[in-house]
C-alpha cells in the first residue's frame, strides 16, 4: 500500500512583490517521520521556501502545488497553516519585549487547542508540559519570565525555538539555520532536543549550510538547492561530499 506523503511540494514557483523570481520549479517530498536536510549557497531559495509555506505576505507563488496532511495548504491562512501541524524556526528570531515567554507559549497553546477543538490544559497541566519541555533544552526556571527572546544571545533564540516546537508538538517542523550562532554545547543541546522530539507522526526540516548540525541530528534525506529548484537528492552521505566539494560541484550518482 502507497502511503501518501505528509509533504508534496511539486513545480513550485514564488517570487517576491516586485517580480523577482527565487523559487523556479522546486520539487520535494516528505514522509512522515523523517529528518530531511536542505543545504545550498546562500540566495538560493532556503529561507524563502520555509516562508512560502508558512504564509509569508512577502512571496507570491506563482506556480505550482503545496499538499500538506492532504490539504491544499496554498489556500489556508497562516494560523489554519500552523494548527493543521506545521511549524516554522526562523534564522533570526524577532524580539518582543513586555511579552513573557510563559505568556506567549499558553496563548499559542490554548489557541491550537481551541482551533482543534482539543481542551485546555489547566494550570498544572501545562506547567508539567513547559518545565519538561525546558528540562529537555537545559533552559532554567529564568527562562519562564523573560520577554520573548528579548536579550536573548543567538544560542538562546534558537532553544527558545526548540522550546516552543516541544510545547506545540507540531506535525513538521522547517528549521531555518538553527545552529547559526551556536557554540559546540549550544549545537548539541539544541540537536539533541530536535532529535528527542522526533516520532513516527512527526518530520522535520533543517536547512542549514554545515554538516556539524547533522553529525547530531542525523537526516535520512539530504537536498541540494540551487538556484530556487533541487539540483541534487541523496542520503546523509551527499553532505559530506558538499563539505568536500562545494554546493556546485556535488558528485555525480
Amino acid at each position: 500500500m502507497n502511503i501518501p506523503p505528509m509533504l508534496q511540494i511539486k513545480d513550485l514557483h514564488a517570487s517576491l512583490a516586485d517580480g523577482t523570481e527565487i523559487l523556479k520549479g522546486l520539487n520535494l517530498s516528505i514522509g512522515k517521520g523523517e529528518i530531511h536536510a536542505i543545504m545550498g549557497p546562500n540566495g538560493a531559495g532556503k529561507s524563502t521556501l520555509s516562508k512560502v509555506i508558512a504564509g509569508h505576505p512577502d512571496y507570491k507563488v506563482t506556480k505550482g502545488s503545496v499538499e500538506f496532511q492532504g490539504k491544499n495548504l496554498l489556500e489556508l491562512s497562516v494560523a489554519d497553516r500552523a494548527n493543521l501541524g506545521f511549524f516554522i524556526g526562523f534564522q533570526y528570531p524577532l524580539e518582543i519585549a513586555g511579552l513573557g515567554n510563559e505568556e506567549f507559549l499558553r496563548a499559542a497553546l490554548d489557541a491550537k487547542h481551541k482551533a482543534l477543538n482539543l481542551p485546555r490544559l489547566n494550570e498544572n497541566e501545562f506547567k508539567g508540559k513547559m518545565e519538561k519541555a525546558m528540562q529537555l533544552l537545559e533552559m532554567d526556571s529564568r527562562y519562564r519570565e523573560r520577554g520573548l527572546n528579548e536579550g536573548f544571545s543567538g544560542g538562546e533564540k534558537k532553544r527558545n525555538e526548540i522550546l516552543q516546537m516541544a510545547m506545540l508538538e507540531p506535525s513538521l517542523a522547517f528549521l531555518d539555520e538553527t545552529d547559526s550562532g551556536l557554540d559546540i554545547d549550544a549545537l548539541r543541546i539544541v540537536a539533541h532536543g530536535i532529535s528527542d522530539l522526533m516520532n513516527p507522526e512527526r518530520s522535520v526540516v533543517l536547512i542549514t549550510h554545515y554538516q556539524r548540525l547533522l553529525n547530531y541530528a542525523k537526516p535520512q534525506f539530504v537536498h541540494v538547492l540551487i538556484d530556487g529548484k533541487i539540483a541534487k537528492s541523496g542520503g546523509p552521505e551527499l553532505a559530506l561530499d558538499l563539505e568536500k566539494s562545494g554546493y556546485h560541484r556535488p558528485s555525480q550518482p
